[in-house]
């Protein structure tokens, strides 16, 4: 297992935390938890970046954990790739963590997200539009990501930094308001909390289980669905009959375009509401030798009472 640490106080939380559990569990079995390996991502965006990374570097070498770093030029992907700083950030961590996964051939990768950090992502998601989905938050465990800080509260964790004398990197970007996440973080939940609900992390922390809940039991009602309108499934195309497929209610037709993607790519990343809508409406006109190229890659074809999904790959 290995661990995506900043030297924040959220990062070193958790892995001071699961470091002494490791070590008890090395004493209490001559299996260990977990061998623990550290990746530390600098973005070259602060002056401060090396030394936040010396710092996590002489944390692990004091507790001989296996680090990695990797120094990107985040403003510069940002620029090359025609996208915000922001995410690409989380994509060159993400890319560098899958990395090492591979690397140190281990089989969970531990994140720091902690409870505020759900609720600003959940109001991200609202304030762009997303549905049920966007609503659930950040997940506990997801694939091989898991976050053992997810139900805490920042407030905690600060303190149980300096209860331990940890001393974590503190990065001053948070403070500034020029990303999105900054202002929800510094502007708008300090707002809501002064003039509608003190509680709000909390509360909304409620409404992602809630969420995730009901939405888990829509996902299960679509894998029954797709079962029983499945004609034909391969690594090329997917085949479901449309007339079937035509007689559920919106949100299962939409819910099912999207898994039946997933099943066939592994992923709807490229695919939009846009496209999800459109593709409905093709399987409710009915007509048959039609079809839509959501992107390059996949062509939705109805033809014969019934709907292709082909891999264009």
């Amino acid at each position: 297992m290995f661990y995506g640490v900043s030297g924040g106080p959220d990062s070193m939380c958790m892995l001071h935390i699961l470091n002494i559990l490791a070590n008890k569990t090395c004493h209490l079995s001559p299996t260990p938890m977990a061998t623990l390996v550290v990746a530390h991502v600098n973005h070259m965006i602060r002056e401060e970046a090396s030394d936040d990374e010396k710092y996590v570097r002489d944390y692990c070498k004091k507790y001989n954990i296996d680090f990695y770093s990797k120094s990107i030029d985040v403003k510069k992907c940002a620029n090359n790739k025609k996208i915000g700083v922001e995410e690409a950030g989380r994509v060159a961590r993400y890319e560098f963590f899958n990395e090492i996964l591979d690397k140190t051939n281990s089989n969970k990768i531990a994140i720091a997200h902690n409870k505020n950090d759900n609720v600003e992502t959940m109001i991200l998601n609202a304030i762009r539009g997303s549905g049920i989905s966007g609503l659930k938050g950040i997940e506990p465990k997801r694939d091989k990501y898991i976050r053992p800080l997810i139900e805490c509260d920042r407030s905690e964790i600060e303190e149980y930094c300096k209860q331990k004398k940890l001393n974590p990197r503190i990065d001053k970007t948070n403070f500034e308001n020029e990303y999105s996440r900054n202002k929800i973080r510094n502007v708008a939940i300090p707002y809501i909390k002064k003039e509608f609900n003190p509680n709000i992390i909390n509360t909304l922390n409620r409404l992602s289980e809630l969420v995730s809940e009901e939405d888990k039991y829509i996902e299960n009602q679509v894998k029954l669905v797709y079962k029983d309108i499945l004609i034909e499934q391969n690594e090329n195309q997917i085949v479901l009959d449309l007339k079937k497929f035509n007689t559920k209610e919106k949100v299962i037709k939409s819910r099912l375009v999207l898994y039946t993607i997933t099943r066939l790519f592994g992923t709807t990343k490229g695919i939009e509401k846009i496209h999800i809508e459109d593709i409905v409406k093709l399987c409710n006109n009915n007509i048959g030798n039609k079809y839509l190229t959501p992107n390059k890659n996949i062509k939705i074809l109805v033809k014969n009472h019934k709907i292709y999904f082909l891999n264009q790959k």
